[in-house]
């Protein structure tokens, strides 16, 4: 049985694609990839059809990241069939967990940065590096690369725990 994580910033042009690259990346190096599949969308459509920033295309190849990306809007009709959605802010949290047709679906919804045991506090968001420089799209990476590891770790187990 797959697994299926969606990743969901604003417009899915920016956080969530790079965050989905990353995860693919990491699933494939684990060689869980025939078990986990990773998307992601944007609570709003305002992107809806468009390829990733440039600057995240840019940034993620820098860093050996492949990334093949449409922009798409989040539909509640998908908690049904995700295993996980990752909110990259909190603002995305709350529009998702209000969003979710059911308890259960609401507590799919997490923040990528809870799995950064390094985080800490109370600000667990990564930033919007749209309307910035390069180096917003740098940070953004960092972040998304240290919660990485801890999602990966929280998905592996869950996954090996269906197979038993």
């Amino acid at each position: 049985m797959t697994y299926r994580v969606c990743f969901v910033c604003t417009g899915n042009i920016c956080r969530s694609p790079m965050a989905e690259a990353v995860f693919h990346a990491r699933v494939a190096d684990v060689g869980l990839g025939d078990r986990v599949e990773a998307d992601s969308a944007g609570t709003g459509g305002w992107h809806e059809g468009e390829g990733a920033d440039p600057r995240t295309v840019a940034v993620l190849a820098e860093h050996g990241y492949a990334l093949d990306h449409t922009a798409r809007q989040f539909q509640q009709s998908w908690f049904s069939r995700l295993d996980l959605v990752v909110a990259l802010d909190a603002g995305h949290l709350r529009a998702l967990r209000r969003l979710a047709p059911t308890e259960r679906d609401a507590a799919k919804v997490r923040l990528l940065r809870s799995y950064d045991p390094a985080a800490g506090g109370d600000d667990l968001d990564v930033p919007d590096p749209y309307y910035g420089g390069r180096d917003g799209f740098e940070e953004c990476l960092e972040m998304v690369e240290a919660a990485s590891t801890g999602l990966l770790a929280a998905v592996r187990e869950q996954v090996e725990g269906r197979a038993a």
